[in-house]
C-alpha cells in the first residue's frame, strides 16, 4: 500500500500537469509556491485561460505583451524550475507567444537564460535590432560561444592533430622522423626472444612537419531560417579549425547568395553577426564558390551542411559535388549540425547524394569532431545509427 503522502504528491503533480479546472478530476487545491510555479506555467501554455472560472488566484495566464510582465515571468521561471527547462520554456515562449520582438530591448536579454536556440533568435532579428540592444544582444551571444568553446575546442583540435599525424604518416621515414611507438607495435611479430629485440621490417613514421598547412577545409553552412542552430555550431567550429596551424579554414554561408566570412574566423561572434539567417536557398551557388577556391583537391575537405532544400539548379549541383569528388576531394553532407535531433530535410537530394558516394546524415556537435577526423584521414564516417540516410 502507499502511504498518505506519497498519493498526496501524485495528486499535486497531476494538479500542476492538468492545470485544474473542472476537468482535471483531482480537486486539489494550490498554495504558495506551487500556485506561483502553476502560473507561470498557464502564463504560457493555457489555451483558454479563465481564472475566474477556475476559482483559483495562482491560474492567471498570458504573458501581456509588455516587457515588464515578460520580465518578471523570466525571473519566476528561473526562480523555479532548472536551467534546462527554462530554456524550454523560453524558446515556447518566442514561438507561442510571439515574444521576438521584445528580445530587442536590453532589460529583456539581460533576463534571459542564454543558450543556442536564443542566440538563433537573435541573428533572425539581426537587422531589426537597433544600436542600443546590439551591444548587449553581442554580449548574450559571446556567453554562449564561449561557452561552447569551453566544451568543444579541446577535444576538436586533440581529435584532428591525431588524424593530421595519422595522415602524414610515411613508410620510409628519416631517422629523426620514426615514430617508434608504432613501429614497434607494427613489427611484434618480428621479435627476436634470443635477442629480446624487435626487427623492424616496416618504419613508420611522419613527414617532416610542414609550416604551411598539411589539409584544407571548407565549410560551406545553409543560413536559411530552419538551420539556426547548425550556424551556430558551425561558426564555432570553423573559429576553432582555424586556430589549427596545419588547417587552411575557409567558411561560407549562403541563403540565395553567398557571403565569405573567413576573414572573420578569429572570432565567431563577428561571424555570427555577419551571417542573415532566413530567405531562400542556393546550394549550387554556393558549392561553384567553394569549387572555385580549391587548389589541392586531394588534401582538401569539404562539409556542406544543409538540409538540402535546393532552390538553385538540383543537377548542376549534383554534378559539382561529382566533380570535387572525381578531382579528390573528401566530400562531406550534414543534414545538422545541432543537438536537436532528427532534422526535415529533402529525401530525393540526399538518396542523389548517397548516389554519388556522400551519405547525407545528422551529425551532433559532439561527433563532428570525429566525422572531421575520419573525413581527413580519407576513412568511412562514423555515420550514426539514428540518422536516415540512403
Amino acid at each position: 500500500m502507499n502511504p498518505t503522502g506519497s498519493g498526496d504528491e501524485r495528486l499535486r503533480r497531476w494538479r500542476l500537469v492538468l492545470g485544474g479546472g473542472e476537468a482535471d478530476g483531482t480537486g486539489r487545491a494550490l498554495s504558495g509556491r506551487d500556485a506561483a510555479v502553476d502560473g507561470a506555467l498557464a502564463s504560457l501554455y493555457d489555451e483558454r485561460p479563465d481564472p475566474v472560472a477556475r476559482g483559483e488566484r495562482g491560474r492567471t495566464a498570458g504573458l501581456g505583451a509588455s516587457a515588464p510582465s515578460v520580465a518578471r515571468w523570466l525571473g519566476d521561471i528561473r526562480r523555479y524550475f532548472p536551467s534546462s527547462v527554462v530554456q524550454v520554456m523560453q524558446r515556447d515562449a518566442i514561438d507561442r507567444l510571439g515574444l521576438s520582438t521584445l528580445l530587442l530591448e536590453p532589460e529583456m536579454l539581460e533576463a534571459v537564460e542564454a543558450d543556442v536556440h536564443l542566440v538563433g533568435t537573435l541573428l533572425s532579428l539581426n537587422k531589426a535590432m537597433p544600436e542600443t540592444t546590439r551591444e548587449t544582444a553581442r554580449a548574450v551571444v559571446r556567453k554562449v560561444v564561449e561557452d561552447l568553446e569551453k566544451r568543444l575546442a579541446a577535444r576538436t583540435r586533440a581529435t584532428l592533430t591525431g588524424a593530421l599525424d595519422r595522415s602524414a604518416r610515411i613508410s620510409r621515414p628519416r631517422h629523426r622522423d620514426i615514430d617508434w611507438d608504432a613501429t614497434i607495435r607494427a613489427n611484434l611479430k618480428h621479435y627476436l626472444p634470443e635477442h629480446r629485440t624487435v626487427v623492424p621490417e616496416r618504419l613508420v613514421g611522419h613527414g617532416r612537419a610542414a609550416r604551411s598547412a598539411k589539409k584544407d577545409v571548407v565549410l560551406c553552412i545553409d543560413q536559411s531560417g530552419s538551420m539556426a542552430a547548425s550556424v551556430v555550431y558551425a561558426s564555432v567550429f570553423g573559429a576553432v579549425l582555424a586556430s589549427m596551424r596545419s588547417l587552411d579554414t575557409r567558411l561560407v554561408v549562403f541563403d540565395t547568395a553567398v557571403v565569405d566570412l573567413t576573414d572573420r574566423l578569429d572570432d565567431p561572434v563577428d561571424v555570427l553577426f555577419g551571417t542573415q539567417l532566413g530567405g531562400g536557398t542556393d546550394i549550387n551557388r554556393a558549392l561553384a564558390h567553394c569549387q572555385s577556391r580549391i587548389t589541392r583537391p586531394a588534401d582538401t575537405v569539404v562539409v556542406l551542411i544543409s538540409d538540402l532544400y535546393e532552390g538553385g539548379i538540383r543537377d548542376e549541383m549534383l554534378k559539382r559535388v561529382a566533380a570535387m569528388k572525381a578531382s579528390g576531394v573528401q566530400f562531406v553532407a550534414l543534414l545538422a549540425l545541432s543537438d536537436e535531433g532528427a532534422p526535415a530535410y529533402d529525401r530525393d537530394h540526399a538518396a542523389a547524394l548517397a548516389a554519388l558516394g556522400v551519405p547525407a546524415f545528422a551529425c551532433t556537435p559532439d561527433l563532428f569532431p570525429e566525422v572531421m577526423a575520419a573525413a581527413v584521414e580519407k576513412r568511412p564516417l562514423p555515420i550514426p545509427d539514428m540518422a536516415t540516410h540512403q
